[in-house]
């Protein structure tokens, strides 16, 4: 029996985990809320990963995603993906010449499969994509920014030429909508200049054709970033749709949406919520860098030893190809204190009772997620938007605190330190009580009524027929 939809979306994400994930509870608010048809469109790579992890996934049909149909673009790495070319920039360039190819190609079957494409929402990392979609004739575009407000307003100045380069160390910065900011408080690839130029190109590069699309989504809250919603908004069509966190860890209106579904690495869940339901409340402190960030291995062995002497318990996510980075033995010599995983499901263990601290490299989603459930974080970011979210969760959202460096490394007992801050006294209240606030506000947000539900109806309304 065919299901009615109202419209239908074709959504673009960014092939890596951290991209697709916001984009894809994004439309399941869509698709279950609103009655919208959904599309994905990954990369012959990604889908390939995807099909190889899920069938051998226990995750419910629901929470895979599996409702939603799946085509394939190219970007002309079928076989390998982004880890098989030659140098970031040329696959950066090839993608920017192969995936409009494709994508028209996509598109143009859509139209004539019975269900034509109403809506792109795309990854705002692919611009080129809004034109594909005016030259299809569809009228809904959205770009889709998947870091914060704060940072996206600071890129945006970049690309207008609005904020000169190299920035003077030390000065004071001041951007409109945003705070005074510190040169060290830029994203590393503004800091830094020149330390990455394709990646650089590629942040910047967002804004390219961004006065094209009829919506500018933004994952984040209208209460967390306010001020500087309020600047953008005057500029362009920013709209914020966050936390695209599954349902279940905040509203609890789509039943059965307890993960983001389509994982490109397998978490070790068993053994995890085991582990951590031996533990007693607010006991654990909870370690894990992402998928993209590689620590330098005096930094693992400083990490591991300051973890060890807080004398708390602490779990660990160590990716397999990092383990050699460990102090000798430390795999081995692990007590009942200490569970060291390479993979886990970091919003079951963000959600879990046991958890009194995250430490972590303050990747947006990463620090979304801490705040949307309540958990105060030790911020050790590591490069891109990492430093300035780092700043804004510890001097304005206060649900954190900052381990310093000392010649970019952080010392065992700067991080001993700061996980007693946190999990302990006075300062450790006042950070659980922010984290517990920014948890309430966050659900509000995307619950009945609440602003980023708001704007999603707004959106919606629009797609459909007067």
């Amino acid at each position: 029996m065919e299901t009615y939809y109202k419209a239908h979306c074709l959504i673009l994400p960014y092939p890596i985990q951290g991209h697709i994930n916001p984009m894809l509870q994004f439309s399941k608010r869509l698709q279950n809320h609103h009655g919208i048809k959904i599309t994905l469109a990954a990369t012959k790579f990604l889908f390939k990963t995807l099909e190889q992890l899920q069938s051998s996934s226990s995750s419910s049909s629901t929470s895979r995603g599996s409702l939603f149909s799946i085509e394939t673009i190219s970007d002309g790495f079928d076989e390998g993906g982004i880890d098989s070319a030659p140098k970031l920039e040329s696959y950066f360039k090839t993608f920017e010449r192969v995936g409009p190819e494709t994508l028209l190609d996509l598109v143009l079957k859509l139209q004539n499969s019975g269900f034509p494409v109403d809506c792109i929402v795309y990854d705002a990392f692919l611009p080129w994509a809004v034109d594909v979609a005016k030259k299809c004739g569809i009228t809904n575009v959205a770009a889709f920014f998947t870091q914060s407000c704060a940072v996206n307003n600071i890129y945006y100045h970049v690309y207008k030429g609005l904020l000169k380069l190299p920035l003077v160390e030390n000065e004071e910065i001041r951007i409109p909508g945003l705070p005074s900011l510190s040169s060290s408080d830029f994203p590393s690839l503004i800091a830094q200049y020149g330390s990455l130029p394709p990646i650089f190109r590629l942040v910047v590069n967002q804004f390219q054709n961004i006065e094209k699309a009829d919506w500018v989504f933004l994952n984040t809250f209208y209460e967390l970033e306010n001020e500087v919603m309020e600047w953008m908004s005057r500029i362009l069509a920013v709209t914020s749709v966050g936390p695209t966190i599954p349902s279940m860890y905040l509203d609890k209106r789509l039943k059965e949406d307890n993960e983001y579904g389509l994982n490109m690495f397998q978490p070790m869940t068993d053994s995890c919520i085991k582990w951590l339901n031996e533990r007693s409340e607010r006991s654990v402190v909870y370690v894990s860098f992402g998928s993209m960030a590689f620590l330098h291995p005096v930094q693992m062995e400083e990490l591991a030893f300051g973890l060890t002497s807080s004398n708390k318990h602490f779990l660990w996510v160590v990716q397999k190809s990092e383990e050699n980075k460990l102090p000798k033995g430390f795999l081995e010599e692990k007590t009942d204190k200490c569970l060291i995983l390479s993979w886990c499901p970091q919003l079951q263990v963000l959600a879990h009772k046991s958890i009194g601290c995250f430490i972590t490299h303050c990747g947006w989603n990463s620090t979304l997620e801490a705040l949307s459930l309540g958990v105060p974080m030790v911020a050790m970011p590591q490069w891109s938007d990492q430093t300035t979210n780092a700043k804004f969760l510890v001097d304005f959202w206060k649900t954190g605190v900052r381990a310093r460096n000392e010649s970019g490394i952080v010392k065992r007992d700067e991080i001993e330190k700061c996980i007693k801050q946190v999990m302990e006294g006075e300062k450790g209240k006042e950070l659980k009580i922010n984290a517990t606030k920014w948890k309430e506000l966050a659900t509000k947000a995307v619950d009945e009524g609440g602003s980023s539900d708001q704007n999603i109806k707004e959106f919606v309304s629009k797609l459909l027929p007067s």
